[in-house]
């Protein structure tokens, strides 16, 4: 880590460690709140975000069922944030290992990837379960987190729910080392008071991206920090703006313009510029909020249309149950669905044959056993 790049203005210390090669100091954050004042000229761009977050939660508050739209963000959050720590999955095959439930294999076999991406998902799923149960922002939230999302995967030896009591560096040669195990009580502490207390820092807003660089500035586990980070920033935002749901998710945006997520980080640590990390940030929320907007139409669109189609074949209840699951998981075979729905496998053959023939599913080539999917859902989806 490179200790010149540290200016007079940075918002914390830097202290002599050299239990890392290549690097001689780590980095210890100071306290929230940050000493930082509210430049004027953002007020204009955090009222855009403000509006345009308002106006995702109004498409979501109008949804008879908001699950159907929820779960098909949640799988491409789940997708990009994995991304961002170089875990590459295709999402056709994605869908396919989770309809199959692979059971846990070697650390370091072909499945890793898939199983990463299927945790990210679960935690995702699980944190919004326990925000709604009443649970605070606490370090057994974290830990929580942390324990589903590294479980059985690689790394899972980094002691998942457990915080490090070693030194870790971002990046190889180190690029920026977070504070020694012995200070984290005291960073995680405050963490928590600040995540719990009723009265924001600045704005509802803008508070989750401060937390979001406190927590990947302490790093407090061995690994896996930046997809729990990824992780409490959406259940932050939901949370602390009253949205209906979790519709705003940042990991697609933070995914493309990922050199300047990072740089963005490392200079409120080297320069407490706030101010462009925050603006960074809410241009963000901005263009997340709009792509979202036009996602979630195009899926209320295609689900009126799935029923419709659905409705020139004199389908049963279960057909229209069966398409309506596809936004839940857009994948099906024959078996699994002579499984679900306690039926013979040549009625379950002849619904996929009825599903296929008016263009909601199609065959996955070279599946074995076939298997089939939506593909208009996919491209709504990761499109």
């Amino acid at each position: 880590m490179d200790t010149k790049q540290f200016s007079p203005d940075t918002p914390g210390k830097l202290i002599r460690e050299t239990g890392i090669p290549g690097a001689t100091h780590a980095f210890l954050p100071d306290f929230l709140s940050p000493k930082w004042e509210w430049p004027s000229d953002l007020w204009s761009l955090l009222l855009d975000a403000h509006k345009e977050l308002a106006r995702l939660d109004g498409i979501g508050r109008h949804l008879p069922d908001p699950n159907l739209l929820l779960r098909p963000l949640q799988n491409r959050e789940a997708q990009r944030s994995s991304r961002l720590e170089g875990t590459f999955t295709n999402p056709q095959q994605q869908m396919l290992f989770e309809l199959e439930s692979f059971e846990s294999r070697t650390e370091d076999d072909s499945l890793n990837a898939f199983r990463e991406v299927a945790n990210y998902s679960r935690a995702l799923r699980k944190g919004i379960q326990l925000i709604q149960d009443g649970v605070p922002f606490s370090q057994l939230l974290i830990r929580e987190l942390h324990r589903i999302l590294m479980a059985g995967v690689r790394g899972s030896d980094s002691h998942p729910g457990i915080f490090r009591d070693c030194l870790v560096q971002i990046g190889r040669p180190p690029r920026f080392i977070p504070p020694p195990p012995l200070y984290l009580p005291e960073l995680l502490e405050n963490y928590e008071k600040i995540a719990q207390h009723p009265t924001r820092m600045y704005d509802p807003l803008v508070d989750t991206f401060i937390m979001h660089y406190q927590f990947e500035a302490i790093h407090p586990f061995e690994d896996g920090n930046g997809r729990v980070g990824r992780l409490l920033l959406s259940l932050m935002i939901a949370k602390w703006n009253e949205l209906s749901n979790q519709w705003l998710y940042m990991s697609s945006y933070f995914d493309t313009n990922k050199d300047e997520y990072m740089e963005r980080l490392l200079r409120v640590s080297t320069h407490n510029d706030w101010r462009g990390w925050i603006q960074f940030c809410l241009v963000g929320v901005v263009e997340q909020a709009r792509d979202t907007q036009y996602r979630c139409d195009q899926l209320v669109r295609l689900f009126a249309s799935y029923r419709e189609r659905v409705n020139t074949l004199a389908g049963s209840w279960r057909l229209q149950n069966i398409v309506d699951e596809l936004f839940l998981a857009p994948v099906a075979s024959i078996s699994s669905l002579a499984k679900r729905y306690d039926i013979t496998y040549p009625t379950a053959k002849s619904d996929i044959t009825k599903l296929v023939s008016i263009g909601v599913l199609q065959e996955i080539p070279n599946s074995h056993p076939k298997t089939y999917f939506a593909s208009e859902i996919f491209d709504i989806t990761y499109g």
